[in-house]
């Protein structure tokens, strides 16, 4: 029970600190596995190398969201049942959640592999990053297996409150991550090649480790290799909250590939001075998202034990949470935006692209948050089709309309101005979220 937290009872506020402070630890050592991708091929490497690893981002979120939109279905079954003290079928969620991560993963290589390159050229990737951004890929995706079994390992124990151990492990998966991109890369020139194989072999004793908690857990979530094998039942209900979150994961992601594809025509520097700014922001965005997955494995405990109240008012406090980290971090990071896009890049060129970027992002990202809440709170309920729905019309329509329209005028035609599709999508998503969320909760109570 010492890494278990009951989100059914008590005050809501120090437990959900307590679950999402470790989750941000463990997220910002998740984000020092790219940054110290990017930052090593930036300075030993080169801004080609640096553009090109940058560049493959937007295919990768595209490609891996799906999956790790099914391990939010994993997240929240397994809550669902926690909450509901349905221990065989708590246990029998463990067993077809990292079958299903096998496959997946397996999947997503066959995928990734095979078609990256000719995604590269329809996303507009320049000719001379273009090798060396399907190198990267080719070997990146050659071992997401493990990515996929990791994520979906460290949902269950998210499930039930567990982000201590996760943290333990990406400590110790990071700094294998840095000893061998500085490895790889200056002893051993490997460039690109270098910082993708880093990641895999970091992310391969990551997968192992959280393999072998669940294999030692004394409870329900105790994983038995004899007992592998898909749940029609249980598979059902995952696919039915994870599948839409995995589809909103990608629809995002494709949005944010058409971006990727404006910001190439901007030519290397431009790609480069993004990469970095993106970058700094994730360590901003996986602050407020924690308090997301927090809100998330809440809402579905609290679901399961049928506290409907509790789940009210754990979105005000989630909100208001994300509202307060989001202000600070982003204008702590936007005050320091230069000397923070300097540690990516020594070229004046590529800090100034970096900082354009900043400028509009930052000063909005907490309404990037405050969607997040909204969307964890209405999924961990049960209901994975309304997000999926609102963030089709809010955030995807809304930026590709954006890009296609206003940002083709040319006096709007700028580097910078691809970027205020962003606040603009958050804000109006969030907007149909939170009545989404009102109409949901007020039919469940009713029932």
């Amino acid at each position: 029970m010492k890494n278990q937290i009951d989100m059914t009872t008590g005050a809501i506020f120090p437990k959900l600190v307590r679950f999402a402070f470790p989750l941000i630890l463990s997220s910002i050592l998740q984000l020092l596995f790219n940054a110290a991708d990017i930052v090593v091929v930036g300075r030993y490497a080169g801004d080609n190398s640096l553009a090109a690893v940058g560049s493959t981002s937007s295919l990768v979120n595209l490609l891996v969201n799906f999956f790790i939109g099914l391990g939010v279905g994993c997240n929240v079954v397994a809550a669902n049942f926690l909450g509901a003290g349905k221990k065989e079928e708590l246990n029998r969620t463990v067993h077809t959640t990292i079958v299903l991560s096998v496959i997946g993963g397996i999947l997503l290589t066959l995928i990734g592999v095979t078609f990256s390159r000719q995604i590269l050229i329809l996303m507009a990737s320049p000719a001379d990053v273009l090798p060396l951004s399907t190198l990267y890929l080719k070997v990146f995706f050659g071992g997401i297996t493990a990515t996929i079994v990791y994520n979906f390992g460290a949902a269950l124990l998210r499930a039930k409150g567990d982000t201590k151990r996760p943290l333990y492990i990406l400590l110790v998966a990071g700094l294998i991550n840095v000893v061998l991109n500085l490895i790889f890369v200056i002893c051993f020139n490997m460039d690109v090649a270098g910082v993708a194989f880093a990641t895999v072999l970091s992310q391969v004793f990551a997968a192992i480790c959280v393999i072998f908690i669940l294999t030692r857990e004394e409870d329900e979530f105790h994983l038995d290799f004899k007992k592998l094998r898909l749940d029609k039942v249980i598979l059902s209900r995952i696919i039915k909250i994870g599948l839409p979150a995995g589809f909103q994961g990608m629809l995002f992601s494709f949005s944010n590939m058409v971006i990727q594809s404006s910001v190439n025509s901007f030519g290397a520097v431009m790609v480069a001075g993004n990469s970095a700014a993106q970058s700094i922001e994730g360590f901003v965005y996986i602050s407020m998202n924690s308090f997301a997955q927090g809100t998330l494995t809440f809402a579905g405990q609290n679901m399961g034990a049928q506290k409907f109240d509790r789940i009210k008012r754990l979105v005000v406090i989630s909100e208001l949470s994300v509202i307060g980290v989001g202000l600070v971090l982003g204008f702590t990071a936007l005050f320091f935006g230069r000397q923070l896009l300097g540690i990516y890049s020594e070229s004046l060129d590529v800090v100034e692209a970096g900082m354009l970027r900043l400028n509009v992002i930052l000063f909005t990202y907490f309404t990037c948050g405050m969607m997040d809440c909204m969307a964890s709170a209405i999924r961990g309920v049960g209901h994975s089709v309304m997000p999926m729905i609102v963030t089709l019309m809010g955030a995807c329509g809304l930026r590709m309309v954006y890009i296609f329209t206003f940002f083709q005028i040319p006096r709007f035609h700028t580097f910078q101005s691809i970027f205020y599709s962003y606040p603009l999508s958050w804000v109006v998503t969030f907007i149909f979220l939170t009545a989404s969320f009102a109409w949901i909760m007020k039919k469940i109570s009713a029932d």
